[in-house]
C-alpha cells in the first residue's frame, strides 16, 4: 500500500470522541499518522512481520495502521473506554483485526517488537510523558514515540531515554494538525510542532519477540 493510499484511508477514521486535557490525547490527523508509519515501516522496516503495540491509542489510527502494513500483531491501549469503542468501529471499518484494551498502559506486561506511541506530552500532566517511555522500553525492543519539539524537551527526552536504558537512533520533524478542542483553543486549526523519535532498547539485543 503507497503512502497515499494509505493517508486516504486513514483520513475516513473516526477521531476519538473528545479529548481530555488531563490524558493530553492529541489526535493524530492522518498526514501526521501516515508519516510515523511510514519512517517506521518504509524507512525501517519495524512493522512488517513484528508484533505491534500502540500505548494511548486514541482513535487506534497507528495501531491500524500497523496491521494495514502486515503488522504480524496489532495492539492498542488507552485508558479512556470511549477512544477504545471508537478504536474498534475504525478497524472494523478497515477489515483490520486488533487487540483493544482498555486500561492503564501499566496494564500491559507483555513483550512486543515494535511500540508505536503518541504520548501526552507532559505539558499539563507532568511525566507522564516519561511513564510512557518508561513502560515502552520495558515492553519493547524498538519505540517510535512523539513529543512536544523544543530544544529544552529535546534535552529532557535524551537525558531520560539514556537513563532507561535506551539510545534514541533517529529523530525527525514532524507537524500534527489538530482541530480546536478545549475552551480555551481560539483557533479552529492549531499546528503543533513535534518531533517523532526512532528508540532502540540497549538490553533487548534489538531482536524479534513475541508476545
Amino acid at each position: 500500500m503507497n503512502k497515499k493510499r494509505l493517508e486516504i484511508l486513514l483520513s475516513k477514521l473516526e477521531p476519538r470522541p473528545k479529548s481530555r486535557l488531563r490524558w493530553e490525547g492529541y489526535q493524530l490527523d492522518s498526514q501526521s499518522a501516515s508519516a510515523i508509519i511510514n519512517v517506521a515501516s518504509r524507512i525501517n522496516n519495524d512493522v512488517a512481520g513484528r508484533s505491534v503495540i500502540d500505548l494511548g491509542c486514541g482513535s487506534g489510527i497507528l495501531a491500524i495502521s500497523a496491521w494495514l502494513l502486515g503488522s504480524r500483531c496489532s495492539t492498542g491501549i488507552d485508558i479512556d473506554k470511549e477512544s477504545i469503542r471508537v478504536s474498534r468501529l475504525n478497524a472494523e471499518s478497515v477489515g483490520a483485526e486488533i487487540d483493544f484494551i482498555v486500561g492503564d498502559i501499566n496494564c500491559i506486561m507483555g513483550r512486543f517488537d515494535t511500540t508505536l506511541m503518541n504520548p501526552p506530552f507532559g505539558s499539563w500532566n507532568r511525566g507522564a510523558d516519561a511513564l510512557f517511555l518508561e513502560k515502552s522500553l520495558e515492553i519493547s525492543s524498538i519505540i517510535y514515540s512523539v513529543h512536544k519539539r523544543s530544544q529544552s524537551v529535546r534535552r529532557f527526552i535524551r537525558s531520560l531515554v539514556d537513563s532507561l536504558g535506551g539510545e534514541i537512533d533517529q529523530s525527525f520533524e514532524i507537524d500534527i494538525n489538530i482541530p480546536r478542542l478545549f475552551d480555551f483553543h481560539r483557533k479552529k486549526k492549531y499546528t503543533v510542532h513535534a518531533d517523532l523519535y526512532r528508540i532502540l532498547n540497549k538490553w533487548s539485543g534489538n531482536s524479534k519477540t513475541n508476545i
